[in-house]
């Protein structure tokens, strides 16, 4: 993070409540041009609404979002997607019905709003960046889990954004497809795309990542440099159960 210059995308003071249960509660948080975060905590923590909130999907009762200095709280999912903020789902969502490039070729168009043979080219890039080029006209419904989340991830980077959020594309992955993330993640920051990272599997994330962020009962109760956040007590304690 570059002191002195504004986010890309900032949360500040977001509460979000569904009934009696503050699943946010005043998280002020801010992503940079280039800059990969991690998010942990334990389930119920509030992490999966926070992307909610960020990506437009759900609106804060309280608080705003606010995208290269212009306030999106009111903008709606869709919206966020045409000016570049990309998610990822915790429970991959193809379309089950199109073929790997269809899916891809419905982030590019609908999403990234791209169009004719740049909408071909892009897409052609982002199934080889993601390894599915062999798998462009299968079924989306034929895929197992590791190649719908590839598929997943592909869609969003179809989007062409300057901000993604995943949430936890790294669970059911071997060491090897790990390690394969790792370095798409390092590429897309090296490319100045801002990238904010819920993952449940720390070890990867801590090889990933410039600043841990970890929530717990929907506040930011710890953030800074990786090693020292999972060293700190109050995180231990909330999530980690013994020192990393």
């Amino acid at each position: 993070m570059e002191a002195g210059k504004e986010p890309v995308l900032a949360a500040r003071d977001v509460h979000k409540r569904f009934g009696a249960l503050a699943v946010l509660d005043g998280v002020t948080l801010g992503l940079h041009q280039g800059e990969v975060v991690g998010i942990v905590g334990p389930n119920g923590a509030g992490k999966t609404t926070l992307l909610n909130v960020l990506a437009g999907s759900l609106r804060p009762d309280e608080g705003s979002i606010v995208f290269r200095g212009t306030d999106v709280t009111g903008a709606g999912a869709a919206d966020r997607c045409g000016l570049g903020i990309a998610r990822t789902h915790q429970i991959p969502r193809p379309f089950v019905g199109m073929t790997v490039f269809e899916n891809v070729l419905v982030g590019a168009t609908a999403g990234g709003r791209r169009r004719g043979a740049d909408a071909y080219e892009l897409c052609l890039g982002v199934l080889d960046q993601c390894e599915l080029t062999a798998l462009a006209n299968r079924r989306a419904a034929s895929l197992g889990l590791l190649h719908r989340k590839r598929l997943e991830l592909a869609r969003a980077l179809a989007v062409g954004p300057s901000v993604l959020l995943l949430d936890e594309i790294g669970a059911g992955l071997t060491d090897a497809e790990a390690e394969e993330l790792l370095e798409t993640v390092a590429g897309l920051s090296r490319r100045g795309i801002a990238v904010l990272w819920v993952e449940h599997i720390v070890h990867v994330l801590l090889q990933a990542v410039t600043r841990l962020v970890c929530m717990d009962e929907g506040r930011i109760i710890a953030e800074g440099e990786p090693q020292a956040v999972v060293s700190q007590a109050a995180v231990i304690d909330a999530y980690l159960g013994s020192r990393v």
